[in-house]
């Protein structure tokens, strides 16, 4: 995790001089003709990114530019905490601060976005909360964002964040196993990137199964079934479980089985759903993320109905902005 603190940007500050010099650099900013301090900021939220230890430089190098695309959107004070291994033998804690503006939606919408990445030992952990508050923006929402932490349970050494954010963002694809059992000091604020990259997928399957009833969809339904490349496994369990949620509005029966599984070998794509009737009725579903297409294939009765269209995931940016705010 040195590594990793050392690629991020950022101007090395003293620890207990961080609001201090982040002031200076605007300041200096506005000396050479850029706008005053207070017109540059007009920070809406803080978000604190947590690298856990299995997040290489590289990794981190691309949270960065997504963080940094998303506060382009929503200007905010972005705390990047890079915590070092028991046997890493630092002392102290450590500072960066990165600053960076940018036009908003007219030649006289300019502003800037803040970074503070901190480096810390584990037994400064104690520390943190402190630490982490002095750095925040005062009267604003706090979002916390653990990212390839390597177990859940050291996630309860941040009881301040957990408790304190209005929403806790994980991604299920790169999380540890246990993290959809883990007890969550408020659960109902945790949001899994997984399913925010899903938004366009969803609607689309969502408006195509709209155009039939509710009795259409669920009479004589056997079985629905999610396939997925490994590389879109997590993006498979989400989609299986919010179609049992939709299917149990439309009051499916209890009898109907779900069920994921790889996509078989050789087949070409990314993620298929389809549903089993036991007769000639079906409905089947199948994306290629990489080619951006997708393929609806239904009869539920009334005559077969092929659709060809386009399926994508959100971008890494657009879908913090999408568990952030949704």
């Amino acid at each position: 995790m040195p590594a990793v603190f050392n690629s991020l940007p950022g101007l090395d500050v003293p620890v207990g001089a961080i609001s201090d010099n982040l002031d200076k650099m605007w300041e200096d900013t506005a000396a050479k003709g850029g706008a005053a301090p207070a017109e540059l900021k007009a920070t809406q939220l803080n978000l604190v990114l947590h690298f856990g230890f299995g997040t290489t430089v590289d990794d981190a190098l691309v949270q960065f530019q997504n963080t940094l695309r998303f506060a382009q959107r929503y200007p905010c004070r972005v705390v990047m905490l890079c915590p070092l291994p028991a046997d890493d033998g630092a002392t102290e804690m450590r500072a960066k601060i990165y600053g960076e503006c940018f036009l908003g939606k007219s030649k006289d919408d300019t502003r800037c976005v803040e970074f503070v990445a901190l480096s810390y030992p584990q037994f400064a952990r104690q520390f943190l909360e402190s630490q982490v508050s002095i750095c925040l923006s005062t009267d604003l929402p706090l979002y916390y964002w653990a990212h390839r932490f390597s177990a859940s349970s050291r996630l309860a050494d941040y009881q301040y964040l957990l408790r304190e954010s209005r929403r806790v963002i994980i991604d299920s694809a790169i999380a540890p196993p246990d993290v959809l059992t883990y007890a969550w000091p408020h659960p109902e604020a945790v949001r899994d990137l997984a399913c925010a990259r899903l938004l366009h997928v969803r609607q689309g399957i969502g408006q195509f199964l709209a155009a039939y009833t509710p009795a259409t969809l669920t009479h004589g339904l056997r079985a629905v079934a999610i396939a997925a490349t490994p590389a879109f496994a997590a993006e498979g369990r989400v989609l299986l479980d919010w179609t049992r949620e939709r299917l149990a509005n439309c009051g499916v029966a209890p009898t109907v089985s779900y069920t994921a599984a790889p996509l078989p070998a050789g087949t070409s794509g990314s993620l298929a759903l389809s549903f089993d009737y036991g007769d000639a009725r079906h409905f089947r579903w199948h994306a290629d993320f990489a080619q951006n297409a997708s393929l609806f294939e239904a009869d539920f009765g009334a005559g077969p109905v092929t659709l060809p269209t386009t399926a994508s995931l959100l971008a890494p940016e657009s879908a913090l902005s999408e568990s952030i705010f949704f």
